[in-house]
């Protein structure tokens, strides 16, 4: 059998829960994680620099692309709380648990989806969107990322993403570069990138 990634949609990994306390921004979290996805152990140092750099507007629709058991989307969520975050992942068993931590945070402003990429919100444009890109799924497919954000994002429309120098962070940059009429590294912490780039109409 070949190895399962977090990024596989139907992990066959054995379940391994376990319940995870931490405070993102300032707000205290309960999550239940498990084998087979993302950061299974603790909420990733990447996706902690993310979430402390996020700006999000309090009636902002947000799009949360590979969202694992919901750390990024439902920190999001506390802060949007007049808007709408919709979370997506291709791995079944990470929405389950996303939705699970849903409910345990009493957190209701959220719609979470298995969706591989954007599959799942066609036609759905968004103020933001965030990303903690699936590196080992490849370059490609992160750069696709990158690509349908773009097509998602209303005008004046914000792609946030992390993403580690030596994981990348030049040709990510780059390729957001050519897409975006205007990207900034927002911060850099522990050799983690957070990028911000604009969408505006030509």
């Amino acid at each position: 059998m070949p190895n399962q990634h977090y990024y596989s949609n139907q992990p066959v990994t054995g379940h391994d829960r376990r319940e995870l306390e931490t405070v993102l921004r300032g707000s205290k979290f309960k999550f239940i994680s498990d084998a087979g996805v993302f950061s299974k152990s603790g909420v990733d140092y990447g996706s902690k620099v993310l979430i402390e750099a996020l700006e999000i507007p309090s009636q902002s629709t947000v799009l949360d692309v590979g969202c694992g058991y919901g750390p990024i989307g439902l920190s999001v969520a506390r802060l949007a709380m007049e808007g709408h975050v919709t979370m997506i992942d291709i791995n079944s068993r990470a929405v389950e648990l996303a939705k699970e931590n849903a409910k345990l945070n009493g957190i209701s402003n959220v719609t979470i989806l298995q969706s591989d990429l954007f599959e799942g919100v066609q036609g759905k444009k968004f103020d933001i969107v965030i990303t903690n890109p699936p590196i080992r799924a490849g370059k490609e497919t992160v750069h696709k990322i990158f690509e349908q954000a773009y097509e998602h994002l209303n005008d004046r429309g914000q792609l946030w993403i992390v993403i580690q120098k030596k994981q990348g962070s030049p040709s990510a940059k780059a390729k957001l570069e050519s897409l975006f009429s205007h990207v900034e590294e927002v911060t850099k912490d522990k050799g983690y990138r957070i990028f911000k780039a604009i969408k505006t109409s030509s």
